[in-house]
């Protein structure tokens, strides 16, 4: 007999105060105070749709299962029961043919018409993925206008500048993924597209890679770019030639060229990543009746197109017994993780019927296989609690185990709901079970009920990055498989009557353990942190869990500056090698990281005689190495972060650790900044750079040269106009908003004020960034000019024979 989903064993009685800002901030609707209220709605909501007499029924059992810890992901935590006509899915895959309006000869809506779509997809709340590999490359003949073709990336450019316009619901930007195959002609422009600044910001892009390539570039063969769209005349010249296939054959370049230009790019600039289209394919249960080009913007979903993400986490941390073995042996309760994996299967079914659809394409799609994503965060606390290191084979081995169960209860209560609802209409049972597919490898037990009976769902499972999702309602548990960035901060938060309040933000599994009476100043082992582990610790976790993960996992592997490139190489093959479905890597970038680089001292001309060894300098706490971060909880403080760009106004936490170094006189020691983060969750795609940003510092901070980096950062321009960020009080007291030439500047400036104000006086006059914030308005339209010295703006103009900032005021040079 089945039970119902039980409420956690949580000795932690209440939310810290970050769950509850963001559950205010993000997902309570008005009337709503508690997360028990939104409960409701969700459930009441994703309810709504089951037969009248079963309503009251689910309704109460999806109430339980949220409350134990199965919640929807953002979009149906924030939109679900609510009168907006905003979709409940979070992303989708969108197709774009080789024409320019209506349909292509294959049935593919033309360029502008995929863009239309797209801009109706995020105004309701989705982001969209794309494969661009249909355009016809730069340099192919146009027989309708007598014309050459400009290229798939010409046209991305145009996506990104809508996407940068286009306001989704919920007051969110557009998130947006690029796929080129990586046999199309223009796939070098597409790889180097983002070594210019600015170039497609509201794009993630990956480049669709198949196992023959992979073949080719392990054997140093030579590979062929390719294209059914005749070549112009131009490079039939240069010797473009039809295949036997009938494909055109644009040029041939060596593999290990054409790889080493993504490797490269992907070292130096983060992206592209890597989808491995092949073991997409190969694995996907519907790879009879579909073919998958291209994933939503991070990652873990590859669709067809109009596919959807339908996606909904399972909190893991909920259903550890007695964590850190505090009164028992630690366990995790499989039984009651089945339970609520099951109820979670059909929440999820029923929001393909509930949600609002921006597209009937989507609605079709949807309908036609029942694609849903049960997946789970938390793993990475859940582990610590569980006494397990994540970068050791125990800890792989749980993780492993936690997924196959949560695949083999997900498919049961498919299958369950097939025989109850019906199945897929799809739905081919020789074509699902056929050898090489995800469903083939299930139990012999589940394939003979799949037969019998089908099931209600083409595919079950996702592991999608949590976000925000995990601070409102999973306690800041550590976010999807990750492990935990940092186990402590502190916030400050200014108050209605202008106060400052200062509160601890704090990793779930660190304040647990306090709680239970653990010492968090000398944490055990098993506390181990992202930035601890090795790049093949990361990619080993991803290799243990795919096996029992229908589509993909979003995850991104850090590497550190000085990360060899051959072995950054060699990651990615290992990646090929371990079945992943692709890879996304980050090592601080060239555009970025180039204020960090340093430079080797010349060496001293060789001296006739030995001079005396000059008397050791006095060493500089704040300028000494410090190979590592030290293990426990360190002070720190973060600063909430309003500032003004082209887009609007936007809001942000930055998070600066202290660690007490010694001065070297007597017992006194100086905070020194050794780590700078932001907490996940917090930024959507498009400002994924800041996260990077922050590691880069970390590691300036720990290298000693951190007041260099900053400096330089404060330099960085951008193409996209100016930021305003903080106040400057001129002679007159008067403040007058400050301007920085680009994000990563005005980051730099709250940064040095941060620092400034930790080590001033505390009765000193706080710094400008403190002043009283002006009203949120948009950001004016100053009379172009010259760059204002007082404010950053640049708005100095010439007037009556002086220069005058129509900014701030500021009177310059006369004659």
């Amino acid at each position: 007999m089945k039970r119902e989903p039980q409420p956690p064993l949580n000795p932690i009685a209440s939310l810290q105060p970050i769950s509850l800002d963001v559950l205010s901030e993000k997902y309570l609707k008005p009337g709503e105070t508690t997360a028990d209220e939104l409960y409701q709605r969700v459930a009441r909501a994703l309810a709504s749709v089951e037969k009248p007499e079963l309503r009251s029924k689910y309704e109460a059992l999806f109430l339980a299962n949220l409350k134990a810890g199965a919640i929807g992901a953002g979009r149906i935590m924030s939109a679900a029961g609510t009168d907006i006509q905003a979709t409940l899915i979070n992303c989708f895959v969108q197709p774009v043919g080789d024409c320019i309006q209506g349909v292509d000869d294959e049935g593919f809506p033309g360029i502008y018409e995929a863009l239309r779509e797209a801009a109706e997809t995020m105004r309701r709340g989705g982001g969209v993925g794309y494969d661009f590999s249909r355009i016809r490359p730069k340099g192919a003949q146009v027989k309708a206008t007598a014309s050459m073709a400009s290229g798939p990336c010409s046209y991305m450019n145009v996506f990104d500048q809508s996407c940068s316009t286009v306001e989704s619901a919920g007051a969110r930007r557009g998130a947006q993924m690029g796929v080129l195959r990586i046999d199309h002609p223009d796939v070098h422009e597409f790889i180097t597209a983002k070594r210019t600044p600015g170039r497609w910001n509201n794009f993630n892009v990956s480049v669709g890679v198949s196992d023959a390539f992979i073949q080719a570039v392990q054997n140093n063969a030579p590979w062929e770019l390719v294209h059914k769209a005749r070549p112009g005349a131009a490079l039939l010249a240069q010797g473009a030639h039809q295949r036997a296939d009938g494909l055109w054959v644009y040029a041939t370049v060596p593999a290990r060229e054409l790889w080493d230009t993504i490797m490269k790019s992907a070292y130096d600039f983060a992206e592209p990543g890597i989808l491995f289209l092949g073991r997409i394919n190969e694995d996907n249960n519907l790879h009879y009746c579909e073919d998958i080009a291209a994933t939503n913007p991070c990652g873990e979903q590859p669709l067809p197109s109009y596919g959807c993400c339908d996606l909904g986490p399972i909190i893991l941390t909920r259903f550890v017994r007695h964590p850190f073995g505090f009164g028992g042996v630690a366990a995790f309760d499989f039984d009651a993780f089945t339970q609520a994996v099951a109820l979670q299967v059909r929440a999820l079914d029923n929001v393909l019927d509930v949600t609002y659809w921006p597209l009937p394409q989507q609605r079709d799609e949807a309908m036609a296989k029942r694609r849903i994503g049960v997946g789970f965060t938390g793993m990475g606390n859940t582990l610590a609690m569980l006494c397990l290191r994540y970068d050791l084979p125990e800890g792989r081995t749980m993780a492993a185990r936690i997924a196959e169960c949560m695949r083999d209860a997900a498919y049961a209560a498919s299958v369950d709901l097939a025989r109850e609802k019906g199945v897929f209409p799809k739905f081919d049972a020789t074509g699902y079970l056929a050898a090489g597919t995800f469903a083939s490898r299930l139990p012999e037990s589940l394939q003979a009920a799949i037969r019998a009976h089908g099931i209600r769902n083409s595919h079950l499972l996702s592991i999608a990055p949590t976000g925000t999702v995990s601070l409102a309602f999973a306690d800041n548990a550590s976010n999807g498989i990750e492990p935990p960035f940092s186990w402590m901060y502190k916030r400050k938060k200014r108050e209605s009557d202008g106060s400052t309040t200062e509160y601890a933000v704090e990793d779930h599994a660190w304040r647990l353990y306090r709680e239970l009476g653990g010492d968090v100043n000398a944490l055990p082992d098993y506390f181990v942190s992202a930035l601890a582990m090795s790049a093949q610790d990361h990619i080993a976790m991803m290799e243990a869990v795919q096996p029992f993960v229908d589509t993909a996992i979003s995850k991104t592997v850090n590497i550190p500056a000085d990360y060899p490139y051959e072995d950054f190489k060699d990651l990615y093959l290992q990646a090929w090698r371990a079945r992943l479905k692709g890879l996304a890597t980050y090592r601080p970038n060239s555009i970025l990281g180039s204020v960090l680089e340093t430079h080797a001292e010349p060496a001293p001309a060789p001296a006739a005689v030995a001079a005396p060894a000059p008397a050791a300098p006095p060493v500089d706490p704040m300028r000494t190495v410090i190979e590592s971060r030290p293990q426990g909880g360190l002070s720190a403080v973060a600063e909430k972060l309003e500032y003004w760009t082209q887009e609007g106004h936007k809001t942000l936490y930055l998070i600066v650790s202290f660690l007490p170094v010694p001065t070297g006189v007597g017992n006194r020691t100086v905070d020194r900044a050794i780590e700078f983060f932001m907490p996940v969750g917090q930024s959507g795609e498009s400002q994924q750079w800041i996260t990077s940003s922050m590691r880069l510092l970390s590691l300036a901070a720990r290298g000693g040269f951190l007041e260099r980096a900053l400096s330089d950062m404060r330099k960085v321009a951008w193409d996209r106009g100016p930021v305003r960020l903080g106040t400057h009080r001129k002679d007159d007291g008067t403040l007058v908003p400050m301007w920085h030439d680009s994000e990563v500047a005005a980051m730099a400036y709250a940064i040095q004020n941060i620092l400034a104000r930790r080590v001033a006086d505390p009765v000193q006059q706080q710094l400008p960034l403190d002043e009283p914030t002006p009203p949120p308005v948009a950001v004016p339209q100053a009379m172009a000019g010259k760059k204002c010295s007082e404010c950053g703006a640049h708005a100095v103009i010439r007037k009556d024979g002086c220069d005058y900032c129509t900014q701030c005021g500021h009177l310059g040079s006369c004659g």
